[in-house]
Order: C-alpha cells, then structure tokens, then sequence
C-alpha cells in the first residue's frame, strides 16, 4: 500500500529532508537536525506540517450533547470560538484517542463541532464515531479534505505571523478559534491557538495554495522548517502524551494522570463512567510519571523500571532533551512507587541506571 502524501510533500524532497512512514504517511521527520529544529521553537519559532492528523466536522441537531456521551469533560464549558482538550473513552473508561473538540456555533438551528485527531486513530476514531453519533440528524464528515494542517509554535511565532500576513492574531485567547482572512490569501483559513509543544503558537487549516505560500513567507522571515523529531522531543519536555505510548484502550485518565479532565461532577453520562467514579473512589494500581534518569543513559519505550531489582513498570517514552541537556522521561509505575523525590532504577541494556520521580512537566518556557 502505497504512502499517503501532503500537499507540501514535493518541497519537503527539494529542502532535502529526511523522510519517513509515519501511520500511513510519508511524513518530515528531520529538515536540519533535530537539535536545531528543537531550540528553534523554545528561542524563536518553528513551523511543522501535520496535515497527517484527522480533523472531522460533526454537525446537527443537538450535536453537543450527543458527542457528550464519548468524552469525559463536560462540552458546556465551551460555546462558539472555543476549545477543549479532553479523551474518547470506551465502555470500561480507557483511552481510544486524546483530542482537541471546537466548538463551531449554531447556524440555523444546526450545531458544529470540530474534533482533531491523532494520524494513528483516524480509521478507528471515524468508525467509533460513526457507530455512536451518526443518524438522520447527525452528521460526520472529513473537513481537511486534502488541505494544508499546519502548526507554527514558538515564542516569535503569532508575532511572525502578523507580520507575513496582516492577520491580528495576538489578542486570541488560549484554546480559542475563528476563520481569518487576509488580502494575501486566496480563501479563510481557520486558525486555533493551540500546539503540542509547550511553547505558544497556533495551527491553521488552509487550502495548499495558501498554506504554501505561508509556509514559504515564514522560512524567509526566520521560521524554522521541522519535523516529526522534533515534534516528539518538544511535547516529551512539555509531558505531553503520545498515543501509544501513555495512552491506549487499556489505561483511563487518572492512571494517565489526566484526572483533570474528568468532570465526575457533572450530571450527565459517558462511557466508562462508571470505572471512574469507582476509581476516584478506591484509586488506582499504576500511574504516569515523569523519570530523571542520572548520567547520560536514555529509557526508552518498554525499558523496565525496578526498585530493589524488582519490577514495579515501564517506560512509556524517553529521550535526550535539547532544552536541560539530560535524559527525561514518563513511564507507568505502581502507585505506591509514583511519589515525586522516590528513587527509582531503570534497567538498560542489562544495566541499572539511578533515576527520580519528578514532576511530568521536565521543561517550562
């Protein structure tokens, strides 16, 4: 089965980046080296191409409430021009795909949403979503359609971006939306203040003519090309999760330290509602921390943790971080191992190396 390609696709192959299959597509995954794609977003600004990731519109009558039923977080707390990150939980209250959810408004009695998500989860979420919402009122469909996704992170990055474009962007809020037009775009493109990097920043949807074009505007005005390398080390020192790693249909937010996100207080159901109010109840086995591993050893997915050369979990990712210049890393442990300032051995390639239980967020701007 041949590759999925995105729009920028031919101009990746004439900067000479290094590419590689990723959930069914031929994705950017170093331009330069990921070490300067990485300082590039924490210092100035760095744009990635995501047009891999899945973006569905969910439209009609009552669509919120309906789509309330999939997610733990309570959709009230969002109205028009606004957005919530939040899970997709099954029937026992584990994770199918962590997600951005917009909401669009109501035009004509028919309300809009907007769901972002993960490249790996597409054929799975859509048949998710479709067996739980779709009827003659509710309908699902694709809205990227083969347009540009992009994300342009960093501390310089809206500031860029008003000055390539004309746009007025730094008045949005954090989690907040609209469409945007600009006299050097052909069409309106819908822009979110959002990223997965831990710095400020936005993604845009556009038409490739017009994502192109703001592609090429902002390398010329100091924007740094990167890929999916440095995507993965930025949102690792941020603690974000990756699908796949710290979360699958077998852990629930609270194991996965995303108890926040669960709104138990809120007088309507979800699926797997009931395994969390007996976990808020009688708490958890295992759960997700942030690992500072001494030395220069790096943990990487599936490596075993252990105390006193016992088994207590694994990690779920690690790396080298470019910003605090050591090794960081998550991973699940027993519960009762999970303190912050616990000591801890992680056991690679046959050796123990010392490790600390830390906070999950290794890097703050």
């Amino acid at each position: 089965m041949s590759l999925k390609k995105t729009p920028l696709h031919s101009e990746f192959i004439k900067l000479g980046c290094k590419m590689s299959p990723f959930a069914g597509w031929d994705m950017p995954i170093q331009f330069s080296s990921l070490i300067n794609e990485h300082i590039s977003v924490r210092n100035n600004a760095g744009i990635f191409d995501i047009s891999h990731m899945g973006i569905f519109a969910i439209e009609g009558l009552n669509a919120k409430d309906k789509l309330q039923k999939l997610v733990p977080t309570d959709l009230d707390q969002i109205s028009d021009g606004e957005a919530c990150y939040t899970v997709l939980l099954n029937d026992s209250g584990g994770v199918i795909d962590d997600v951005i959810i917009y909401d669009l408004g109501i035009e004509s009695n028919i309300e809009k949403m907007l769901i972002v998500i993960n490249a790996s989860c597409t054929s799975k979420d859509m048949k998710w979503l479709n067996s739980k919402l779709y009827s003659k009122e509710i309908n699902i469909f694709d809205l990227k359609n083969n347009n540009l996704f992009l994300a342009l992170q960093g501390p310089n990055a809206i500031n860029t971006l008003e000055k390539v474009s004309g746009l007025k962007l730094s008045n949005m809020q954090k989690f907040s939306h609209s469409y945007f037009k600009s006299e050097i775009l052909e069409s309106p493109i819908f822009i979110s203040r959002t990223g997965y990097t831990g710095e400020d920043g936005i993604e845009f949807l556009s038409s490739p003519r017009d994502g192109q074009l703001l592609w090429e505007e902002l390398i010329k005005a100091g924007v740094t090309p990167c890929g999916l390398g440095a995507r993965d080390t930025l949102r690792l020192e941020s603690g974000m999760h990756l699908y796949g790693n710290e979360l699958d249909e077998k852990t629930t937010p609270f194991e996965a330290s995303l108890g926040w996100l669960v709104n138990l207080e809120m007088n309507k159901d979800f699926y797997g509602r009931a395994i969390l109010e007996k976990q808020a109840k009688f708490g958890i086995e295992r759960k997700l921390v942030g690992i500072q591993i001494e030395g220069k050893a790096i943990g990487r997915k599936g490596y075993p943790i252990k105390k006193n050369n016992i088994q207590i979990g694994q990690i779920t990712s690690g790396t080298w971080s470019p910003s605090l210049k050591k090794p960081v890393a998550m991973g699940y442990v027993k519960k009762e191992f999970s303190t912050i300032g616990a000591t801890i051995d992680i056991e690679i390639r046959g050796k123990l190396h010392s490790g600390t239980i830390v906070k999950r967020q290794f890097y703050k701007h």
